[in-house]
């Protein structure tokens, strides 16, 4: 493993729940370095900028929707293993089933009850990026 940090990009338009999962996963020290930008199109311009490890997407977003970010970042050759999470209050089945279609690593429903949302953020930081092994974005 790297002595670098990790670089979380963090795609979320909702305030609030930006806080809570950025307040999560630093209180855990789960993220080295956590990206949040609030729009499809800025994720976009941060991943070409400089890819990073992991990307938490949300689906609804403005100016490009999440799964168009996804099918950009898994249609790139250079982007495709980035692991994806998709964080979202979707529980559609066909935005879990277009989400996987189009190679996210993972499909996770925010819980609505406080406490859960903070349990999930925790187990979920701890596994992406701390016990997930990748084979990297860059050198």
């Amino acid at each position: 493993m790297s002595d670098r940090p990790l670089e979380i990009l963090f795609v979320e338009d909702d305030d609030d729940h930006a806080e809570l999962v950025m307040r999560t996963l630093v209180e855990h020290r789960v993220g080295n370095k956590i990206t949040r930008v609030t729009d499809g199109q800025a994720a976009l311009d941060a991943i070409a900028a400089r890819p990073p490890d992991v990307v938490l997407l949300d689906l609804r977003l403005p100016l490009v929707d999440g799964l168009d970010v996804l099918r950009a970042i898994k249609g790139d050759p250079a982007l495709h293993r980035i692991p994806v999470v998709v964080l979202t209050t979707s529980e559609a089945e066909s935005d879990i089933a277009r989400a996987y279609d189009l190679n996210a690593n993972a499909y996770v429903v925010k819980p609505v009850e406080f406490q859960a949302f903070v349990d999930l953020m925790r187990d979920l930081g701890f596994f992406w990026l701390a016990w997930n092994r990748n084979p990297g974005t860059r050198s």
